[in-house]
């Protein structure tokens, strides 16, 4: 399948720069999954009027860390950029680095900022800027304190502006716990403590897993055919009392509906494993969800409005069919909603 089948018109006025004030004022559209057909736009707010008694809200309570680092060379001076990307050990990691060119095994960085200092060493150079890298302090404490005491938030490219404090909290969903994402699953930054209350009176249910979301969720297709992509491994857990409500659900007959992509992947490839069941524990996945994949546990899902020729609009094409989904976005541009992390969302029953 052609890549370029997934490409859409979308106006860079579109892009959400900023978060809406409220969270549950970004903005909702609503598909139905079996005939394609769009049967609402209305707001997050008013999700307990959409769903229904008896389903099931799946969410990814990772947690994003001040993953990008602003530094120096050693000894040159040259400014550096450092994305973590995931943890290799407790001192190594994987990174994404620019200047690239001039980052070589060998090269020093360090980076300073709130009292601390943290230094960097390029052991491993790789396509695409990747770098294996070891990071160490000279003080004594912890790298991840100093991390996140130094590091920014790891908006992505398209937000053409500085983090800056709001984002701290404002890049998180309210249920976030776990330490470990680069980047917000961000179908949950709509939802807020009194909307999970209404939903959990309307009688929806929810489980948590955690999948960190790193390199693999949002690395470019580069490829011409969509089966030439490879996604890079993320590593999920399932609770034993989450795969537990998701398998009763399933075997009642209740709608499973993920909140974001990332859920998806971490109930698909672990549905996968037990042949239709979820399976509790901790794994990794590779799962590359694209048009004809046989979905094993959703009948629904909340999610944002993705890139053009990403992986994630692919999955989500999967789901609810390319033509459906495509003919729903340029519904979406044509009525002005805002696109991307900070943007609106859609709900696919």
């Amino acid at each position: 399948m052609d890549v370029a089948l997934f490409d859409f018109h979308l106006p860079p006025v579109q892009i959400a720069q900023q978060p809406p004030a409220d969270r549950e004022s970004a903005r909702l559209l609503v598909l139905d999954r079996a005939s394609g057909a769009i049967v609402a736009h209305t707001t997050v707010h008013a999700l307990p009027d959409v769903l229904r008694q008896g389903d099931l809200l799946v969410l990814n309570n990772t947690r994003v860390f001040p993953a990008r680092l602003l530094g120096r060379r050693d000894p040159s001076g040259g400014a550096v950029e450092c994305l973590l990307t995931r943890r290799l050990d407790p001192d190594r990691w994987e990174a994404l680095m620019h200047p690239g060119q001039k980052l070589h095994p060998g090269a020093k960085v360090s980076f300073q900022g709130a009292g601390h200092r943290l230094f960097a060493e390029v052991l491993e150079q790789h396509f695409h800027g990747r770098r294996t890298i070891r990071l160490w302090t000279d003080e004594g404490a912890d790298v991840d304190t100093v991390v996140d005491a130094i590091g920014h938030v790891p908006l992505p490219p398209y937000i053409h502006r500085p983090d800056d404090s709001h984002d701290r909290e404002r890049y998180q969903t309210v249920y976030a716990r776990t330490r470990g994402s680069i980047a917000a699953p961000t179908a949950g930054l709509h939802l807020t403590v009194g909307l999970l209350d209404r939903l959990a009176a309307r009688g929806v249910a929810r489980a948590e897993i955690t999948l960190h979301v790193g390199y693999g969720t949002f690395k470019p297709v580069r490829v011409d055919r969509v089966e030439d992509h490879e996604v890079e491994p993320e590593v999920f857990e399932v609770p034993p009392g989450a795969a537990s409500a998701i398998n009763a659900a399933a075997a009642d007959g209740r709608r499973v509906i993920a909140v974001g992509t990332t859920t998806t992947r971490a109930l698909e490839t672990s549905a996968a494993e037990g042949e239709g069941r979820v399976v509790a524990g901790r794994r990794s996945s590779e799962l590359f969800i694209r048009p004809g994949h046989g979905f094993r546990v959703l009948q629904g899902l909340l999610t944002n409005f993705h890139l053009p020729k990403s992986s994630l609009l692919m999955l989500v094409c999967a789901f609810a069919g390319r033509e459906a989904v495509l003919d729903a976005y340029r519904e979406a541009v044509a009525r002005g909603y805002r696109f991307y992390s900070y943007g609106d969302a859609m709900l696919i029953l």
